[in-house]
């Protein structure tokens, strides 16, 4: 699919791998829906936007509001009247062992990553049905497919949304295309928005971020594998070989996990 021209609707895009998307989109030419929950932030980053703002709309969201995110889609849907690509960027991490956390901090991850992304796409299903087409992009993460150290609720949202959304695929319109994209160490501000064991944010940003993939090669990647109609993407540097350590070498895998540096 190309994205020129494209009605594109991006959560989380007020910072990380979400703004960097609205940048490199906007140079492309598509029409863009940004949402997140701070308003402030979204209309900071139409700004920033270097080609035509006229096709950059503001749709503030919460993704842990689910109740809400029907209304939402229907004003996503009133802009233009369609929504050919949806990229759930949108959710929070965690930094904390899971023995730690409370059950509360846990819950919140899961409905964030997990139940937000889920509701808002089944709101826009019957709209991409009705046109035969459609594209639906989850930003999960490596630990969507392994967990490590201090992800415990994290990971499991994004094994979640895998298994979620591989069902969702075998029963869907061939025509909707489902792309789950996994970023390791991506240089964003996640790790600093991560939720501790009792649900304050950590602050800090983690050396193994802060040495990651920039959040601009990261989006150019999720752009080409958008394009090419890829189902699953593994995106960084070597840890996205762990993905394969983890399937033929299990045992392995284990040992190293346990002693590596994983913030």
């Amino acid at each position: 699919m190309d994205v020129n021209n494209r009605v594109i609707w991006i959560t989380g895009a007020s910072s990380g791998i979400g703004e960097a998307l609205c940048y490199k989109l906007n140079e492309i030419g598509a029409k863009l829906i940004i949402s997140s929950r701070s308003s402030e932030g979204l209309y900071q980053v139409k700004q920033n936007c270097t080609k035509n703002q006229f096709d950059i709309h503001v749709l503030p969201l919460d993704l842990e509001n689910t109740s809400d995110l029907q209304s939402k889609a229907n004003a996503a849907l009133a802009i233009y009247g369609r929504i050919d690509i949806v990229i759930h960027s949108g959710g929070v991490s965690q930094r904390s062992l899971a023995m730690d956390t409370d059950l509360d901090v846990a819950k919140k991850i899961m409905n964030i990553n997990f139940w937000g992304t889920v509701a808002l796409t089944n709101a826009l299903i019957p709209s991409m049905l009705s046109n035969k087409k459609g594209h639906i992009v989850i930003i999960s993460s490596l630990v969507g497919k392994f967990g490590t150290k201090f992800r415990s609720a994290y990971s499991a949202s994004k094994h979640a949304l895998h298994g979620y959304f591989d069902s969702l695929r075998s029963e869907i319109d061939k025509n909707i295309v489902i792309s789950i994209i996994c970023p390791g160490f991506i240089k964003t501000n996640v790790t600093i928005n991560a939720l501790t064991a009792d649900g304050t944010k950590q602050n800090t940003m983690d050396e193994a971020q802060a040495n990651g993939m920039s959040a601009n090669e990261c989006a150019l990647q999720i752009i080409n594998a958008i394009k090419s109609g890829k189902e699953e993407v593994y995106i960084g540097g070597k840890e996205k070989y762990a993905v394969i350590l983890k399937r033929f070498l299990p045992g392995l895998f284990s040992k190293i996990v346990r002693k590596a540096k994983v913030t």
